[in-house]
């Protein structure tokens, strides 16, 4: 259909060919979100805030990207440039481990991060250089193409899950939700949450076993 934009930012033209020479950049404009995003959360995020920080009208930014949804994208791949890929060592499951490593350390920096990757996962220039460099550590694996694929998925969602349930533990609801559950454990009336209970070391954070739960996932996924 004539004049109908291409679903995927990536492959549109930095700014529109007819207008006024550029005065922006979509990495000045994302950079910008994404520091309004760290700062105030992803709700903040609109055109109009983003447009202000820069010290511009909200007119302009959609001069270079055409809705808040590309932004989110935007924002989403600029933070896959903060991993460091190094060559693979020849042993999968640590450099799986490793690039999991640097995905959690990332979302923790950025704290909205985990929601958009769950809801609104999203593969751009900087994301097709991390599966490329997966798909590089998983050459010699005997796993089917798409099993490989789907490890990349896992990884992700499941490294975005863990840093969820970081954020949440630290809610006083969740603390409210803790106290009730040992509560009921010490009741007695439900014998198997009090047994479950009892087998949980009371330290710890839900990173420590991050590890062990990834390296289970990933063998699943890849058979």
């Amino acid at each position: 259909m004539a004049g109908q934009q291409d679903p995927v930012i990536w492959l549109r033209p930095e700014q529109a060919a007819v207008g006024r020479p550029a005065e922006r950049s979509r990495a000045e404009i994302t950079a910008a979100a994404v520091e309004l995003a760290d700062r105030e959360g992803l709700e903040s995020v609109s055109m109009r805030r983003v447009a202000a920080d820069l010290g511009t009208g909200a007119a302009s930014l959609y001069r270079y990207v055409a809705t808040r949804d590309d932004l989110l994208d935007l924002m989403t791949d600029s933070t896959a440039a903060e991993y460091h890929l190094p060559a693979p060592s020849g042993d999968w499951q640590s450099d799986l481990l490793g690039i999991a490593d640097q995905a959690w350390q990332i979302m923790r920096r950025h704290p909205w991060l985990p929601t958009l990757v769950i809801t609104r996962p999203t593969l751009g220039p900087h994301g097709v250089d991390l599966l490329e460099h997966l798909l590089d550590v998983l050459a010699e694996h005997p796993a089917e193409p798409a099993r490989k694929l789907e490890a990349f998925a896992v990884l992700n969602a499941l490294t975005a899950l863990y840093v969820q349930n970081e954020q949440a533990a630290a809610d006083p609801g969740a603390q409210r939700q803790s106290a009730y559950l040992r509560h009921v454990a010490t009741a007695g009336t439900h014998p198997r949450i009090t047994a479950l209970l009892a087998d949980t070391p009371p330290e710890g954070k839900p990173h420590d076993r991050f590890p062990t739960v990834l390296a289970r996932a990933m063998a699943g996924v890849l058979g």
